[in-house]
């Protein structure tokens, strides 16, 4: 129970590290992305997946990867929307948008590994 709470706790730290990364560059948080964001945001993520993963298999975990993995995905899917917005002169970022595709590849590789293995373990059961 303990490695599932914290575990769920250090994944949420990873995915606001994520979501700094990836709301400053455009101006809508009023945060500034630091090194130790782009650091934590996938150190933080991965540490969160093991601790919940072996805090058991139970159909609860399970569950709690998938969600995460899908929050990962839409995070992933938020800053591909930044970019592509930004490349169209729609909105202009207040900074770089490296954090952007930072997070886009971040995200979009443990995002789908994570709903992948879900689904995997899914079809086994």
């Amino acid at each position: 129970m303990v490695l599932l709470v914290a575990g769920a706790f250090v994944v949420a730290l990873g995915l606001f590290s994520g979501v700094v990364l990836t709301l400053a560059p455009l101006g809508l948080a009023p945060w500034s992305p630091e090194l130790v964001l782009w650091v934590l945001f996938p150190v933080f993520s991965i540490v969160g997946f093991l601790l919940v993963g072996m805090a058991g298999r139970t159909t609860q975990v399970r569950s709690f990867t998938f969600a995460v993995s899908c929050l990962l995905l839409l995070l992933a899917l938020a800053s591909a929307t930044g970019v592509v917005l930004s490349a169209a002169s729609v909105i202009r970022p207040v900074g770089s948008v490296m954090p952007l595709w930072y997070v886009l590849v971040v995200a979009g590789v443990l995002g789908a590994i994570g709903a992948a293995s879900s689904q995997s373990r899914a079809a086994e059961s």
